[in-house]
């Protein structure tokens, strides 16, 4: 796979100065509603980390009983602060064109997504404090049962959003799949369509699950007429390329990295306070991993770009088609204002994919190298 290197890329060959200004305009705003949300949850945090612990002594539910109270507390205040942010977000969306202010829709899509979430969640807090209770150093054996926990829901998510979608209707491009489906040695992947028309009108699809659970997701809003033939089995070739190169295993590999490190450093930050093992200390535990999960997002999509790039250029050699990729990068463009080249700290935090400059310069030089 050759190197994301833009130099020497004009921009203006590929889209107008007109779109790369509303690109710009449309993702400061996004780039502000994510600041704003991320501030108002550590702010949040804070103020918990402050309150609460006096009033979760008075509890006398018992280390789990109590865990599983302030775990409630945290889950719902947190999703309330988020929410007027999300909102936003919806409004601005709809502000540029990119969906329906339908608002019935959307806290329908929120409250599905908070389901999961608490869910995760109070397996994970009622496994941290469980451990912290019992073992001095609880981060060596909550490790493996984090990763466990995480690589299962990961696996069942695949089962969970199939159960969601309806399979590919057309069957032209049914058989296109098939055919990249035997390129990539991949055959028999489950190719399912999610509709979300109802809340965006931006188009996306994604890979859920791992071995028997694999499942293809592309949203209804990927096969409309925006879209060629051409650009619809490229998108479907790049998550087949996940498939074919195993990276949400992969990612779950990196995880297990990343876990015992910020466990260990939780169980430093929190020690002077009680531990993990205290619930009254579940607000500032919550805080200490939002901060680390902050500092280290920027090397987590160094990884998910890296995933992504590999994946593009997978898709290139199955389709073989540098055209209809090209066309389909400069078409995200339109369809979801993506800024082909965003500023330094939005590429370092915001961006888990290479930038349109980046995979039309990728583009190009596999045309290069391929005639």
């Amino acid at each position: 796979m050759p190197s994301l290197d833009t130099s020497g890329l004009d921009l203006h060959r590929y889209f107008s100065q007109r779109s790369l200004d509303r690109a710009a305009s449309y993702t400061r705003g996004v780039e502000v509603l994510w600041l704003l949300s991320t501030a108002a949850t550590l702010v949040a945090l804070v103020l918990l980390a402050r309150i609460l612990p006096s009033k979760v002594r008075s509890i006398g539910l018992g280390r789990i009983g109590t865990a599983v109270i302030v775990g409630m507390v945290l889950i719902v205040g947190l999703w309330f602060v988020g929410l007027p942010f999300s909102f936003a977000e919806l409004w601005w969306q709809h502000h540029w064109g990119l969906g329906p202010f339908d608002i019935l829709a959307w806290l329908d899509g929120q409250w599905a997504l908070l389901a999961p979430a608490a869910l995760s969640a109070f397996a994970t807090i009622v496994l941290l404090v469980g451990l912290a209770g019992r073992f001095r150093r609880w981060w060596l054996v909550a490790t493996p049962i984090v990763v466990v926990i995480a690589s299962f829901f990961v696996f069942v998510s695949g089962w969970l959003l199939a159960g969601a979608s309806h399979p590919l209707r057309n069957p032209q491009l049914a058989a296109d799949a098939q055919r990249v489906e035997r390129i990539e040695h991949v055959t028999g992947t489950p190719i399912r369509v999610q509709d979300v028309s109802k809340w965006t009108d931006q188009a996306n699809a994604f890979t859920a699950g791992f071995g028997p659970s694999t499942h293809v997701i592309v949203w209804d809003t990927m096969l409309d007429d925006r879209f060629t033939r051409g650009e619809k089995v490229a998108v479907i070739a790049h998550e087949l390329g996940h498939v074919r190169s195993r990276h949400i295993v992969k990612g779950i590999g990196w995880t297990a990295l990343v876990v015992l490190p910020t466990l260990w450093i939780l169980a430093l930050a929190t020690r002077r306070r009680g531990g993990v093992g205290d619930p009254a200390n579940l607000p500032y535990v919550i805080l200490v991993l939002t901060v680390v999960g902050l500092l280290t997002t920027p090397f987590q999509n160094v990884v998910s770009r890296r995933y992504e790039a590999e994946a593009d250029w997978r898709s290139l050699n199955a389709t073989r088609d540098p055209v209809s990729t090209r066309k389909l990068f400069e078409t995200f463009e339109r369809t979801s204002l993506d800024n082909p080249d965003p500023p330094t700290w939005d590429y370092l935090w915001l961006e888990t994919h290479p930038t349109l400059a980046q995979r039309i310069a990728m583009v190009e030089q596999w045309r290069k190298r391929n005639g």
